[in-house]
């Protein structure tokens, strides 16, 4: 069972950077498609970044130019880099990874929380 883990979260003021980690139990980025969501509050989960297995980015028109995701196979970790974060990007922050056996993403991190201050 592969088991994820986000780090990096915080509170930051408007304007302001955050770097958010997301470290896999075993080899699985560099085989399957990955993606960061986020859930703002009271509303419901959304998808914010993608790569596939080949590298292929998407990214949600409301973080384009801001967001980058990339990750390093070696580690075994994903990367979300969030530039001139917006009060609307507070949420709780979700990795998760996408099988291609199942074409789902079936493996999920438990969040980490992000907090933009005015």
């Amino acid at each position: 069972q592969v088991q994820l883990v986000e780090s990096g979260g915080g509170t930051v003021q408007a304007g302001g950077s955050l770097r958010l980690s997301c470290a896999a139990s075993g080899s699985i980025f560099g085989d399957n498609a990955m993606g960061w969501f986020r859930q703002p509050p009271g509303k419901q989960r959304e998808v914010v970044a993608t790569m596939s297995r080949l590298g292929t980015t998407n990214y949600a028109d409301s973080v384009k130019g801001r967001f980058t995701v990339s990750r390093d196979n070696a580690k075994n970790t994903a990367y979300l880099q969030m530039n001139s974060l917006k009060l609307e990007d507070t949420a709780v922050y979700y990795c998760a990874v996408r099988r291609d056996t199942t074409g789902t993403y079936d493996y999920w991190g438990q969040g980490t929380q992000v907090t933009v201050s005015s």
